[in-house]
């Protein structure tokens, strides 16, 4: 069973390392946008929606696995580009947090609608039940990746 696991999981490895699935996105963006700018853009979109604190490099850093000189980079790069905006914490005012813009915004809409209309191909002859625990399954397994990686 767990070969069956290992193997899954190194398609969807190799799937993920080619951006396939980012790739239209970016294209059909008004605003031409950098694929790390858009993994940028869905950090803060994800950080803002699960704890309602402050979102820093140093989040999107771990959340991207990378160390944050590289992080900051990129962060900049999305700030230069429109995507994102400084703003002071409301927690600690010599903190600097993450924010959308209204450009940035829009690129998180437009990857969730291309996201999903791609999975719903992908799912499409699945029955709803299957749907549902498939749905389930990954995300307790994402969860428990999460747990492991903090351990």
């Amino acid at each position: 069973m767990l070969d069956a696991v290992e193997s899954a999981m190194i398609r969807i490895r190799r799937r993920q390392s080619r951006r396939s699935l980012a790739r239209p996105v970016v294209m059909g963006m008004a605003e031409p946008v950098d694929l790390n700018t858009l993994a940028v853009v869905d950090v803060i979109d994800e950080g803002a929606g699960e704890s309602g604190g402050d979102v820093t490099v140093g989040f999107v850093a771990d959340r991207l696995a990378l160390d944050p000189s590289r992080a900051s980079r990129i962060v900049a790069e999305a700030v230069r580009s429109g995507f994102v905006r400084r703003a002071a914490s409301q927690e600690d005012g010599r903190r600097s947090c993450l924010e959308l813009t209204d450009a940035g915004r829009e690129a998180v809409i437009a990857a969730h609608r291309t996201r999903q209309s791609f999975y719903s191909v992908v799912l499409g002859d699945w029955d709803s039940d299957e749907q549902r625990d498939f749905a389930r399954l990954l995300t307790k397994f994402v969860r428990s990746l999460d747990d492991a990686g903090r351990r």
